[in-house]
């Protein structure tokens, strides 16, 4: 329970941010920090509970997205509909990808090009046919009401990106302490021991797998209605996928906070090179990858691991003292 506390008070602590910051420039900032947590804890109950690493999970982002854009513009189709449309279709495109998969005892590298290659076949159909707007993409019309799920301030898009990130991380906590998330970090470190003690393996994963596209799928209903506007590019590019995996890596795979910290680090370090090189473009790219390889070479815990090792050397040090003065 200390751990579901403890994420209560962060978010608590992270819902005083419409109170605290009145420039609306650094309340966008943590509203797409929110979102890259939400995608970040995504792509971690599939890469970093269940050990399925993946380089696709744009293919579920943008089915959420574009299914409640073409809802909306298209058919007329409330977007609050169209936000749980989106996060079923999603799902139910993770569910085919990993029936597709695990069916056929794909892993590791195997299982990471072929979500790729999903993702890159959404791309190329949505660039090909005219309900999605193809190249040209899709503009949603602008219409601000609380029933058109468009808001007139950015602190109602703060609650909302703040309520689907806290399920997201409310669900990850529940994997960390319940039988089906010992069963998946079981096939995670030795599918073969795991299938032995009796874990059903596929039915495992495909339920890691259908929850990570839920979330990538409400990550992209949330771009959508935020932004207002999609290509094959934004939402099926590479771009999304890797964001998706680079959050979780450096906040620290298979921990509950590790996507929430790797988000704020990404955007902290985003923020800072654009200050000093201009927003000049490709440069947070590559400042990205300088990342990843720091953070693989000398953390690949990531930062929650980093934030763990300190506390328990505090708490080593706090022993020894104790023990000198009895």
């Amino acid at each position: 329970m200390r751990s579901l506390l403890l994420l209560f008070a962060v978010f608590l602590v992270i819902g005083a941010a419409p109170v605290l910051v009145v420039s609306e420039f650094w309340l966008d900032v943590i509203i797409m920090t929110l979102y890259a947590a939400l995608l970040g804890q995504a792509w971690n109950i599939l890469g970093g509970y269940g050990g399925q690493f993946s380089f696709g999970h744009a293919a579920y982002f943008g089915t959420g997205a574009y299914t409640v854009a073409v809802l909306q513009v298209q058919f007329g189709v409330n977007p609050w509909i169209g936000l749980v449309a989106g996060a079923l279709t999603a799902g139910a495109v993770a569910a085919f990808i990993g029936f597709s998969t695990f069916r056929y005892g794909l892993r590791g590298s195997y299982f990471a090009l072929v979500t790729l290659a999903f993702a890159e076949v959404l791309r190329i159909l949505s660039n090909s046919v005219e309900i999605t707007g193809a190249g040209v993409g899709i503009l949603i019309p602008l219409e601000r009401s609380l029933a058109n799920l468009q808001f007139a301030s950015k602190t109602s898009y703060f609650w909302l990106i703040w309520t689907m990130t806290l399920a997201a991380f409310l669900v990850v906590w529940w994997i960390g302490n319940s039988r089906f998330g010992a069963r998946l970090m079981a096939v995670r470190d030795n599918e073969e021991a795991a299938r032995a003690l009796g874990v059903d393996a596929f039915r495992v994963k495909m339920g890691a797998i259908v929850l990570s596209g839920v979330f990538s799928g409400l990550a992209g209903v949330f771009y959508a209605q935020y932004l207002l506007y999609l290509d094959p590019s934004i939402a099926y590019g590479p771009a999304v996928s890797i964001e998706s995996l680079l959050v979780p890596i450096i906040g620290g795979m298979g921990t509950l906070f590790g996507p929430l910290l790797g988000a704020a680090a990404i955007h902290a370090v985003s923020e800072f090179t654009n200050e000093v090189t201009g927003d000049a473009p490709g440069i947070s790219l590559a400042v990205y990858g300088a990342l990843l390889v720091v953070m693989v070479t000398f953390m690949p815990r990531g930062l929650a691991g980093l934030v763990s090792r300190l506390g328990a050397r505090r708490g080593a040090r706090a022993l020894a003292v104790e023990r000198r003065h009895a």
